[in-house]
């Protein structure tokens, strides 16, 4: 693929810094809760298993973030990831017995979810 200036592919505007950014902090949070999921005492081996796997999109976030004009097509598999989560886990936050942090949660990843739509969108949006 022939490459324009700043590197960037011919025909695609580059990736503006508040975008990188947005990808970091997703790569963060995903570190985070990866973590806290795989290392609770109080988890059983399924919570660590999701931990591993929300550990893991954090690696997939963080090379967006690195590269963002040749791998935004993977963020696909966060939206999914995203929106997949907040509606499985939304019950947990916002049903009778709701938890605080697990609504906080749903309400992250339903916020980066409509971020990645944005940006892939804005972005023209082929996979």
């Amino acid at each position: 693929m022939n490459e324009g200036r700043l590197g960037a592919p011919i025909g695609r505007r580059p990736v503006g810094q508040g975008w990188r950014l947005f990808l970091w902090l997703a790569a963060a949070f995903n570190f985070v809760v990866g973590l806290l999921g795989m290392l609770s005492p109080a988890a059983s081996f399924d919570a660590r298993l999701i931990g591993l796997f929300v550990f893991a999109f954090g690696i997939v976030y963080l090379q967006a973030a690195r590269d963002p004009e040749r791998l935004a097509p993977v963020l696909w598999a966060g939206v999914i990831a995203k929106v997949g989560t907040a509606a499985l886990f939304a019950p947990q936050g916002f049903g009778a017995d709701g938890s605080l942090l697990v609504a906080s949660a749903v309400v992250i990843d339903a916020l980066f979810a409509v971020g990645f739509l944005a940006f892939l969108l804005s972005r023209g949006g082929d996979l």
